[in-house]
């Protein structure tokens, strides 16, 4: 029961968050807009997001949208199962923040369009600001030169997403398999 509380005002906590900085950023600045935290490697700058992770597009938005809510589903069924099973914290963190992550844009997909007045319910841009242009490569450097390292922009629940797979492709590979095997891969006998 402790970990289920817990787990569930993490979950909050971070949709919180990561929805206060998407609507602050979408209703007080103009897209395109930014301004520097720290001068030269780390700036606000409101982009939207059309499709999935830098921008890609598959398709109708509208399938992408029901194909992630459907993903999203199957993860909060794992995070049940174990929470059910007592399974340990550090890896029910990790699966937590997979999870907020993706439902923190899910909600700019589904709901966004409709609040903001600018498309149909489903088809919402995703909301995106952390830009950290660390440094560029200079011209005299062959295949890089202007390139800029670590350029992409994402918000708080693609980072909760980023954390979490990290991690667990880090230290948690075994339990991964331990776990899908046990709930998902029940053999008949």
């Amino acid at each position: 029961m402790k970990k289920t509380v817990t787990i569930s005002l993490l979950i909050a906590l971070l949709l919180i968050i990561d929805q206060t900085v998407k609507v602050l950023v979408k209703t007080n600045m103009h897209l395109g807009e930014s301004f520097w935290v720290f001068p030269h490697w780390f700036e606000i700058l409101f982009v939207e997001n059309n499709g999935m992770v830098f921008g890609l597009s598959f398709g109708s938005k509208t399938i992408l949208t029901l194909f992630r809510l459907i993903v999203s589903g199957f993860v909060l069924y794992y995070i049940i199962l174990l929470l059910k099973d007592n399974y340990k914290m550090s890896y029910l963190i990790c699966i937590a923040l997979i999870f907020t992550g993706a439902i923190g844009n899910i909600i700019d997909s589904v709901f966004y369009g409709l609040i903001f007045g600018e498309s149909a319910f489903l088809n919402g841009r995703v909301v995106d600001m952390f830009h950290f242009p660390l440094f560029t490569f200079p011209n005299w450097i062959p295949l890089l030169g202007n390139t800029v390292f670590f350029d992409p922009i994402f918000n708080v629940a693609d980072s909760c997403i980023t954390i979490g797979i990290f991690v667990l492709i880090i230290f948690f590979r075994k339990d991964i398999n331990l776990t899908f095997e046990k709930y998902f891969n029940k053999k008949k006998g």
